[in-house]
């Protein structure tokens, strides 16, 4: 994997599942079989109405393949439980060379961001910004093994910590989104400010009654080996460079299509740093 040194933060995209599959079973010939969270907006849900269930249509339709799911509740294991058990043959937002498995080109680029209240005007862009010892901030929370987001680790290493609330990333799975608390506690005042993965803070403070305003953490690169920005690709089976291959050039031709899909649900974008598969 090209970021071990983000274990969390690749956890935290990836937001691995536990469950144990059944018995795998082929794809038919006209079957594109995806492997997806059936309650994790904005990347999915079992009403298809996330971005990665978006771009996987568009991407079965181009195929001339019948769209079908496997869902599973998102925990680790969910990549050697469902696409490395044979229970699919995709899995639709991955960080590039990631080692489980065989990945696309990127589709997408995005980074953490910090999320406040637009009408508190804080305009905070800077992990190294003074006011971040006096404001209450919020954080994912990944495990209690410190495998947390990069942002939890910078403000750790500048020695602010007292005032950082932690929000379990998994959550109360009986709740919609369990991620979302996140962004709701910046919506209710419970926190001043969220740093969180772009995607999720982007959508869900697009969707806010709450006017709040998203902005990318610019200087990240200053906690090395943290790493705040991510190529994200597909995910196929180690070896399936067929339908691996078939994908990169679906994502090359429908490049336009698909940024527009993702800036419609609020992702931040940030320029695709790797082109070749696998790096």
């Amino acid at each position: 994997m090209r970021h071990l040194a983000n274990a969390a933060a690749l956890t935290a995209i990836l937001a691995l599942v536990l469950a144990q599959p059944g018995a795998a079973q082929p794809a038919a010939p006209d079957e594109l079989r995806v492997c997806a969270d059936p309650n994790n907006l904005p990347f999915s849900n079992s009403a298809k109405e996330g971005f990665e269930d978006k771009v996987a249509d568009l991407l079965a339709q181009k195929l001339g393949k019948r769209l079908s799911y496997v869902w599973w509740a998102q925990r680790r294991g969910f990549v050697r439980h469902t696409l490395n058990a044979g229970q699919c043959e995709l899995v639709m937002g991955v960080p590039v060379g990631y080692g489980h498995l065989e990945t696309t080109v990127p589709y997408y680029r995005s980074t953490y961001v910090f999320v406040s209240r637009q009408a508190r005007h804080l305009d905070l862009a800077s992990i190294m910004d003074e006011r971040l010892r006096t404001l209450t901030i919020g954080v994912h929370l990944i495990g209690d093994d410190g495998n947390n987001p990069p942002p939890a680790h910078a403000l750790g290493a500048r020695g602010i910590v007292d005032n950082v609330r932690g929000y379990p990333i998994y959550g109360d799975y009986r709740e919609p989104n369990p991620p979302a608390r996140l962004i709701e506690a910046v919506e209710s005042g419970e926190i001043d400010v969220a740093a969180a993965w772009g995607p999720l803070g982007g959508y869900f403070a697009k969707n806010s009654k709450v006017p709040l305003t998203v902005t990318p953490i610019k200087d990240g690169d200053k906690f090395a080996p943290q790493v705040f920005k991510f190529d994200i690709a597909m995910g196929v089976r180690k070896g399936d460079d067929q339908l691996r291959d078939q994908l990169n050039a679906l994502i090359s031709q429908n490049h336009e299509e698909i940024t527009t899909l993702l800036r419609a649900y609020g992702v931040p974008l940030v320029e695709i740093q790797h082109t070749a598969a696998g790096n």
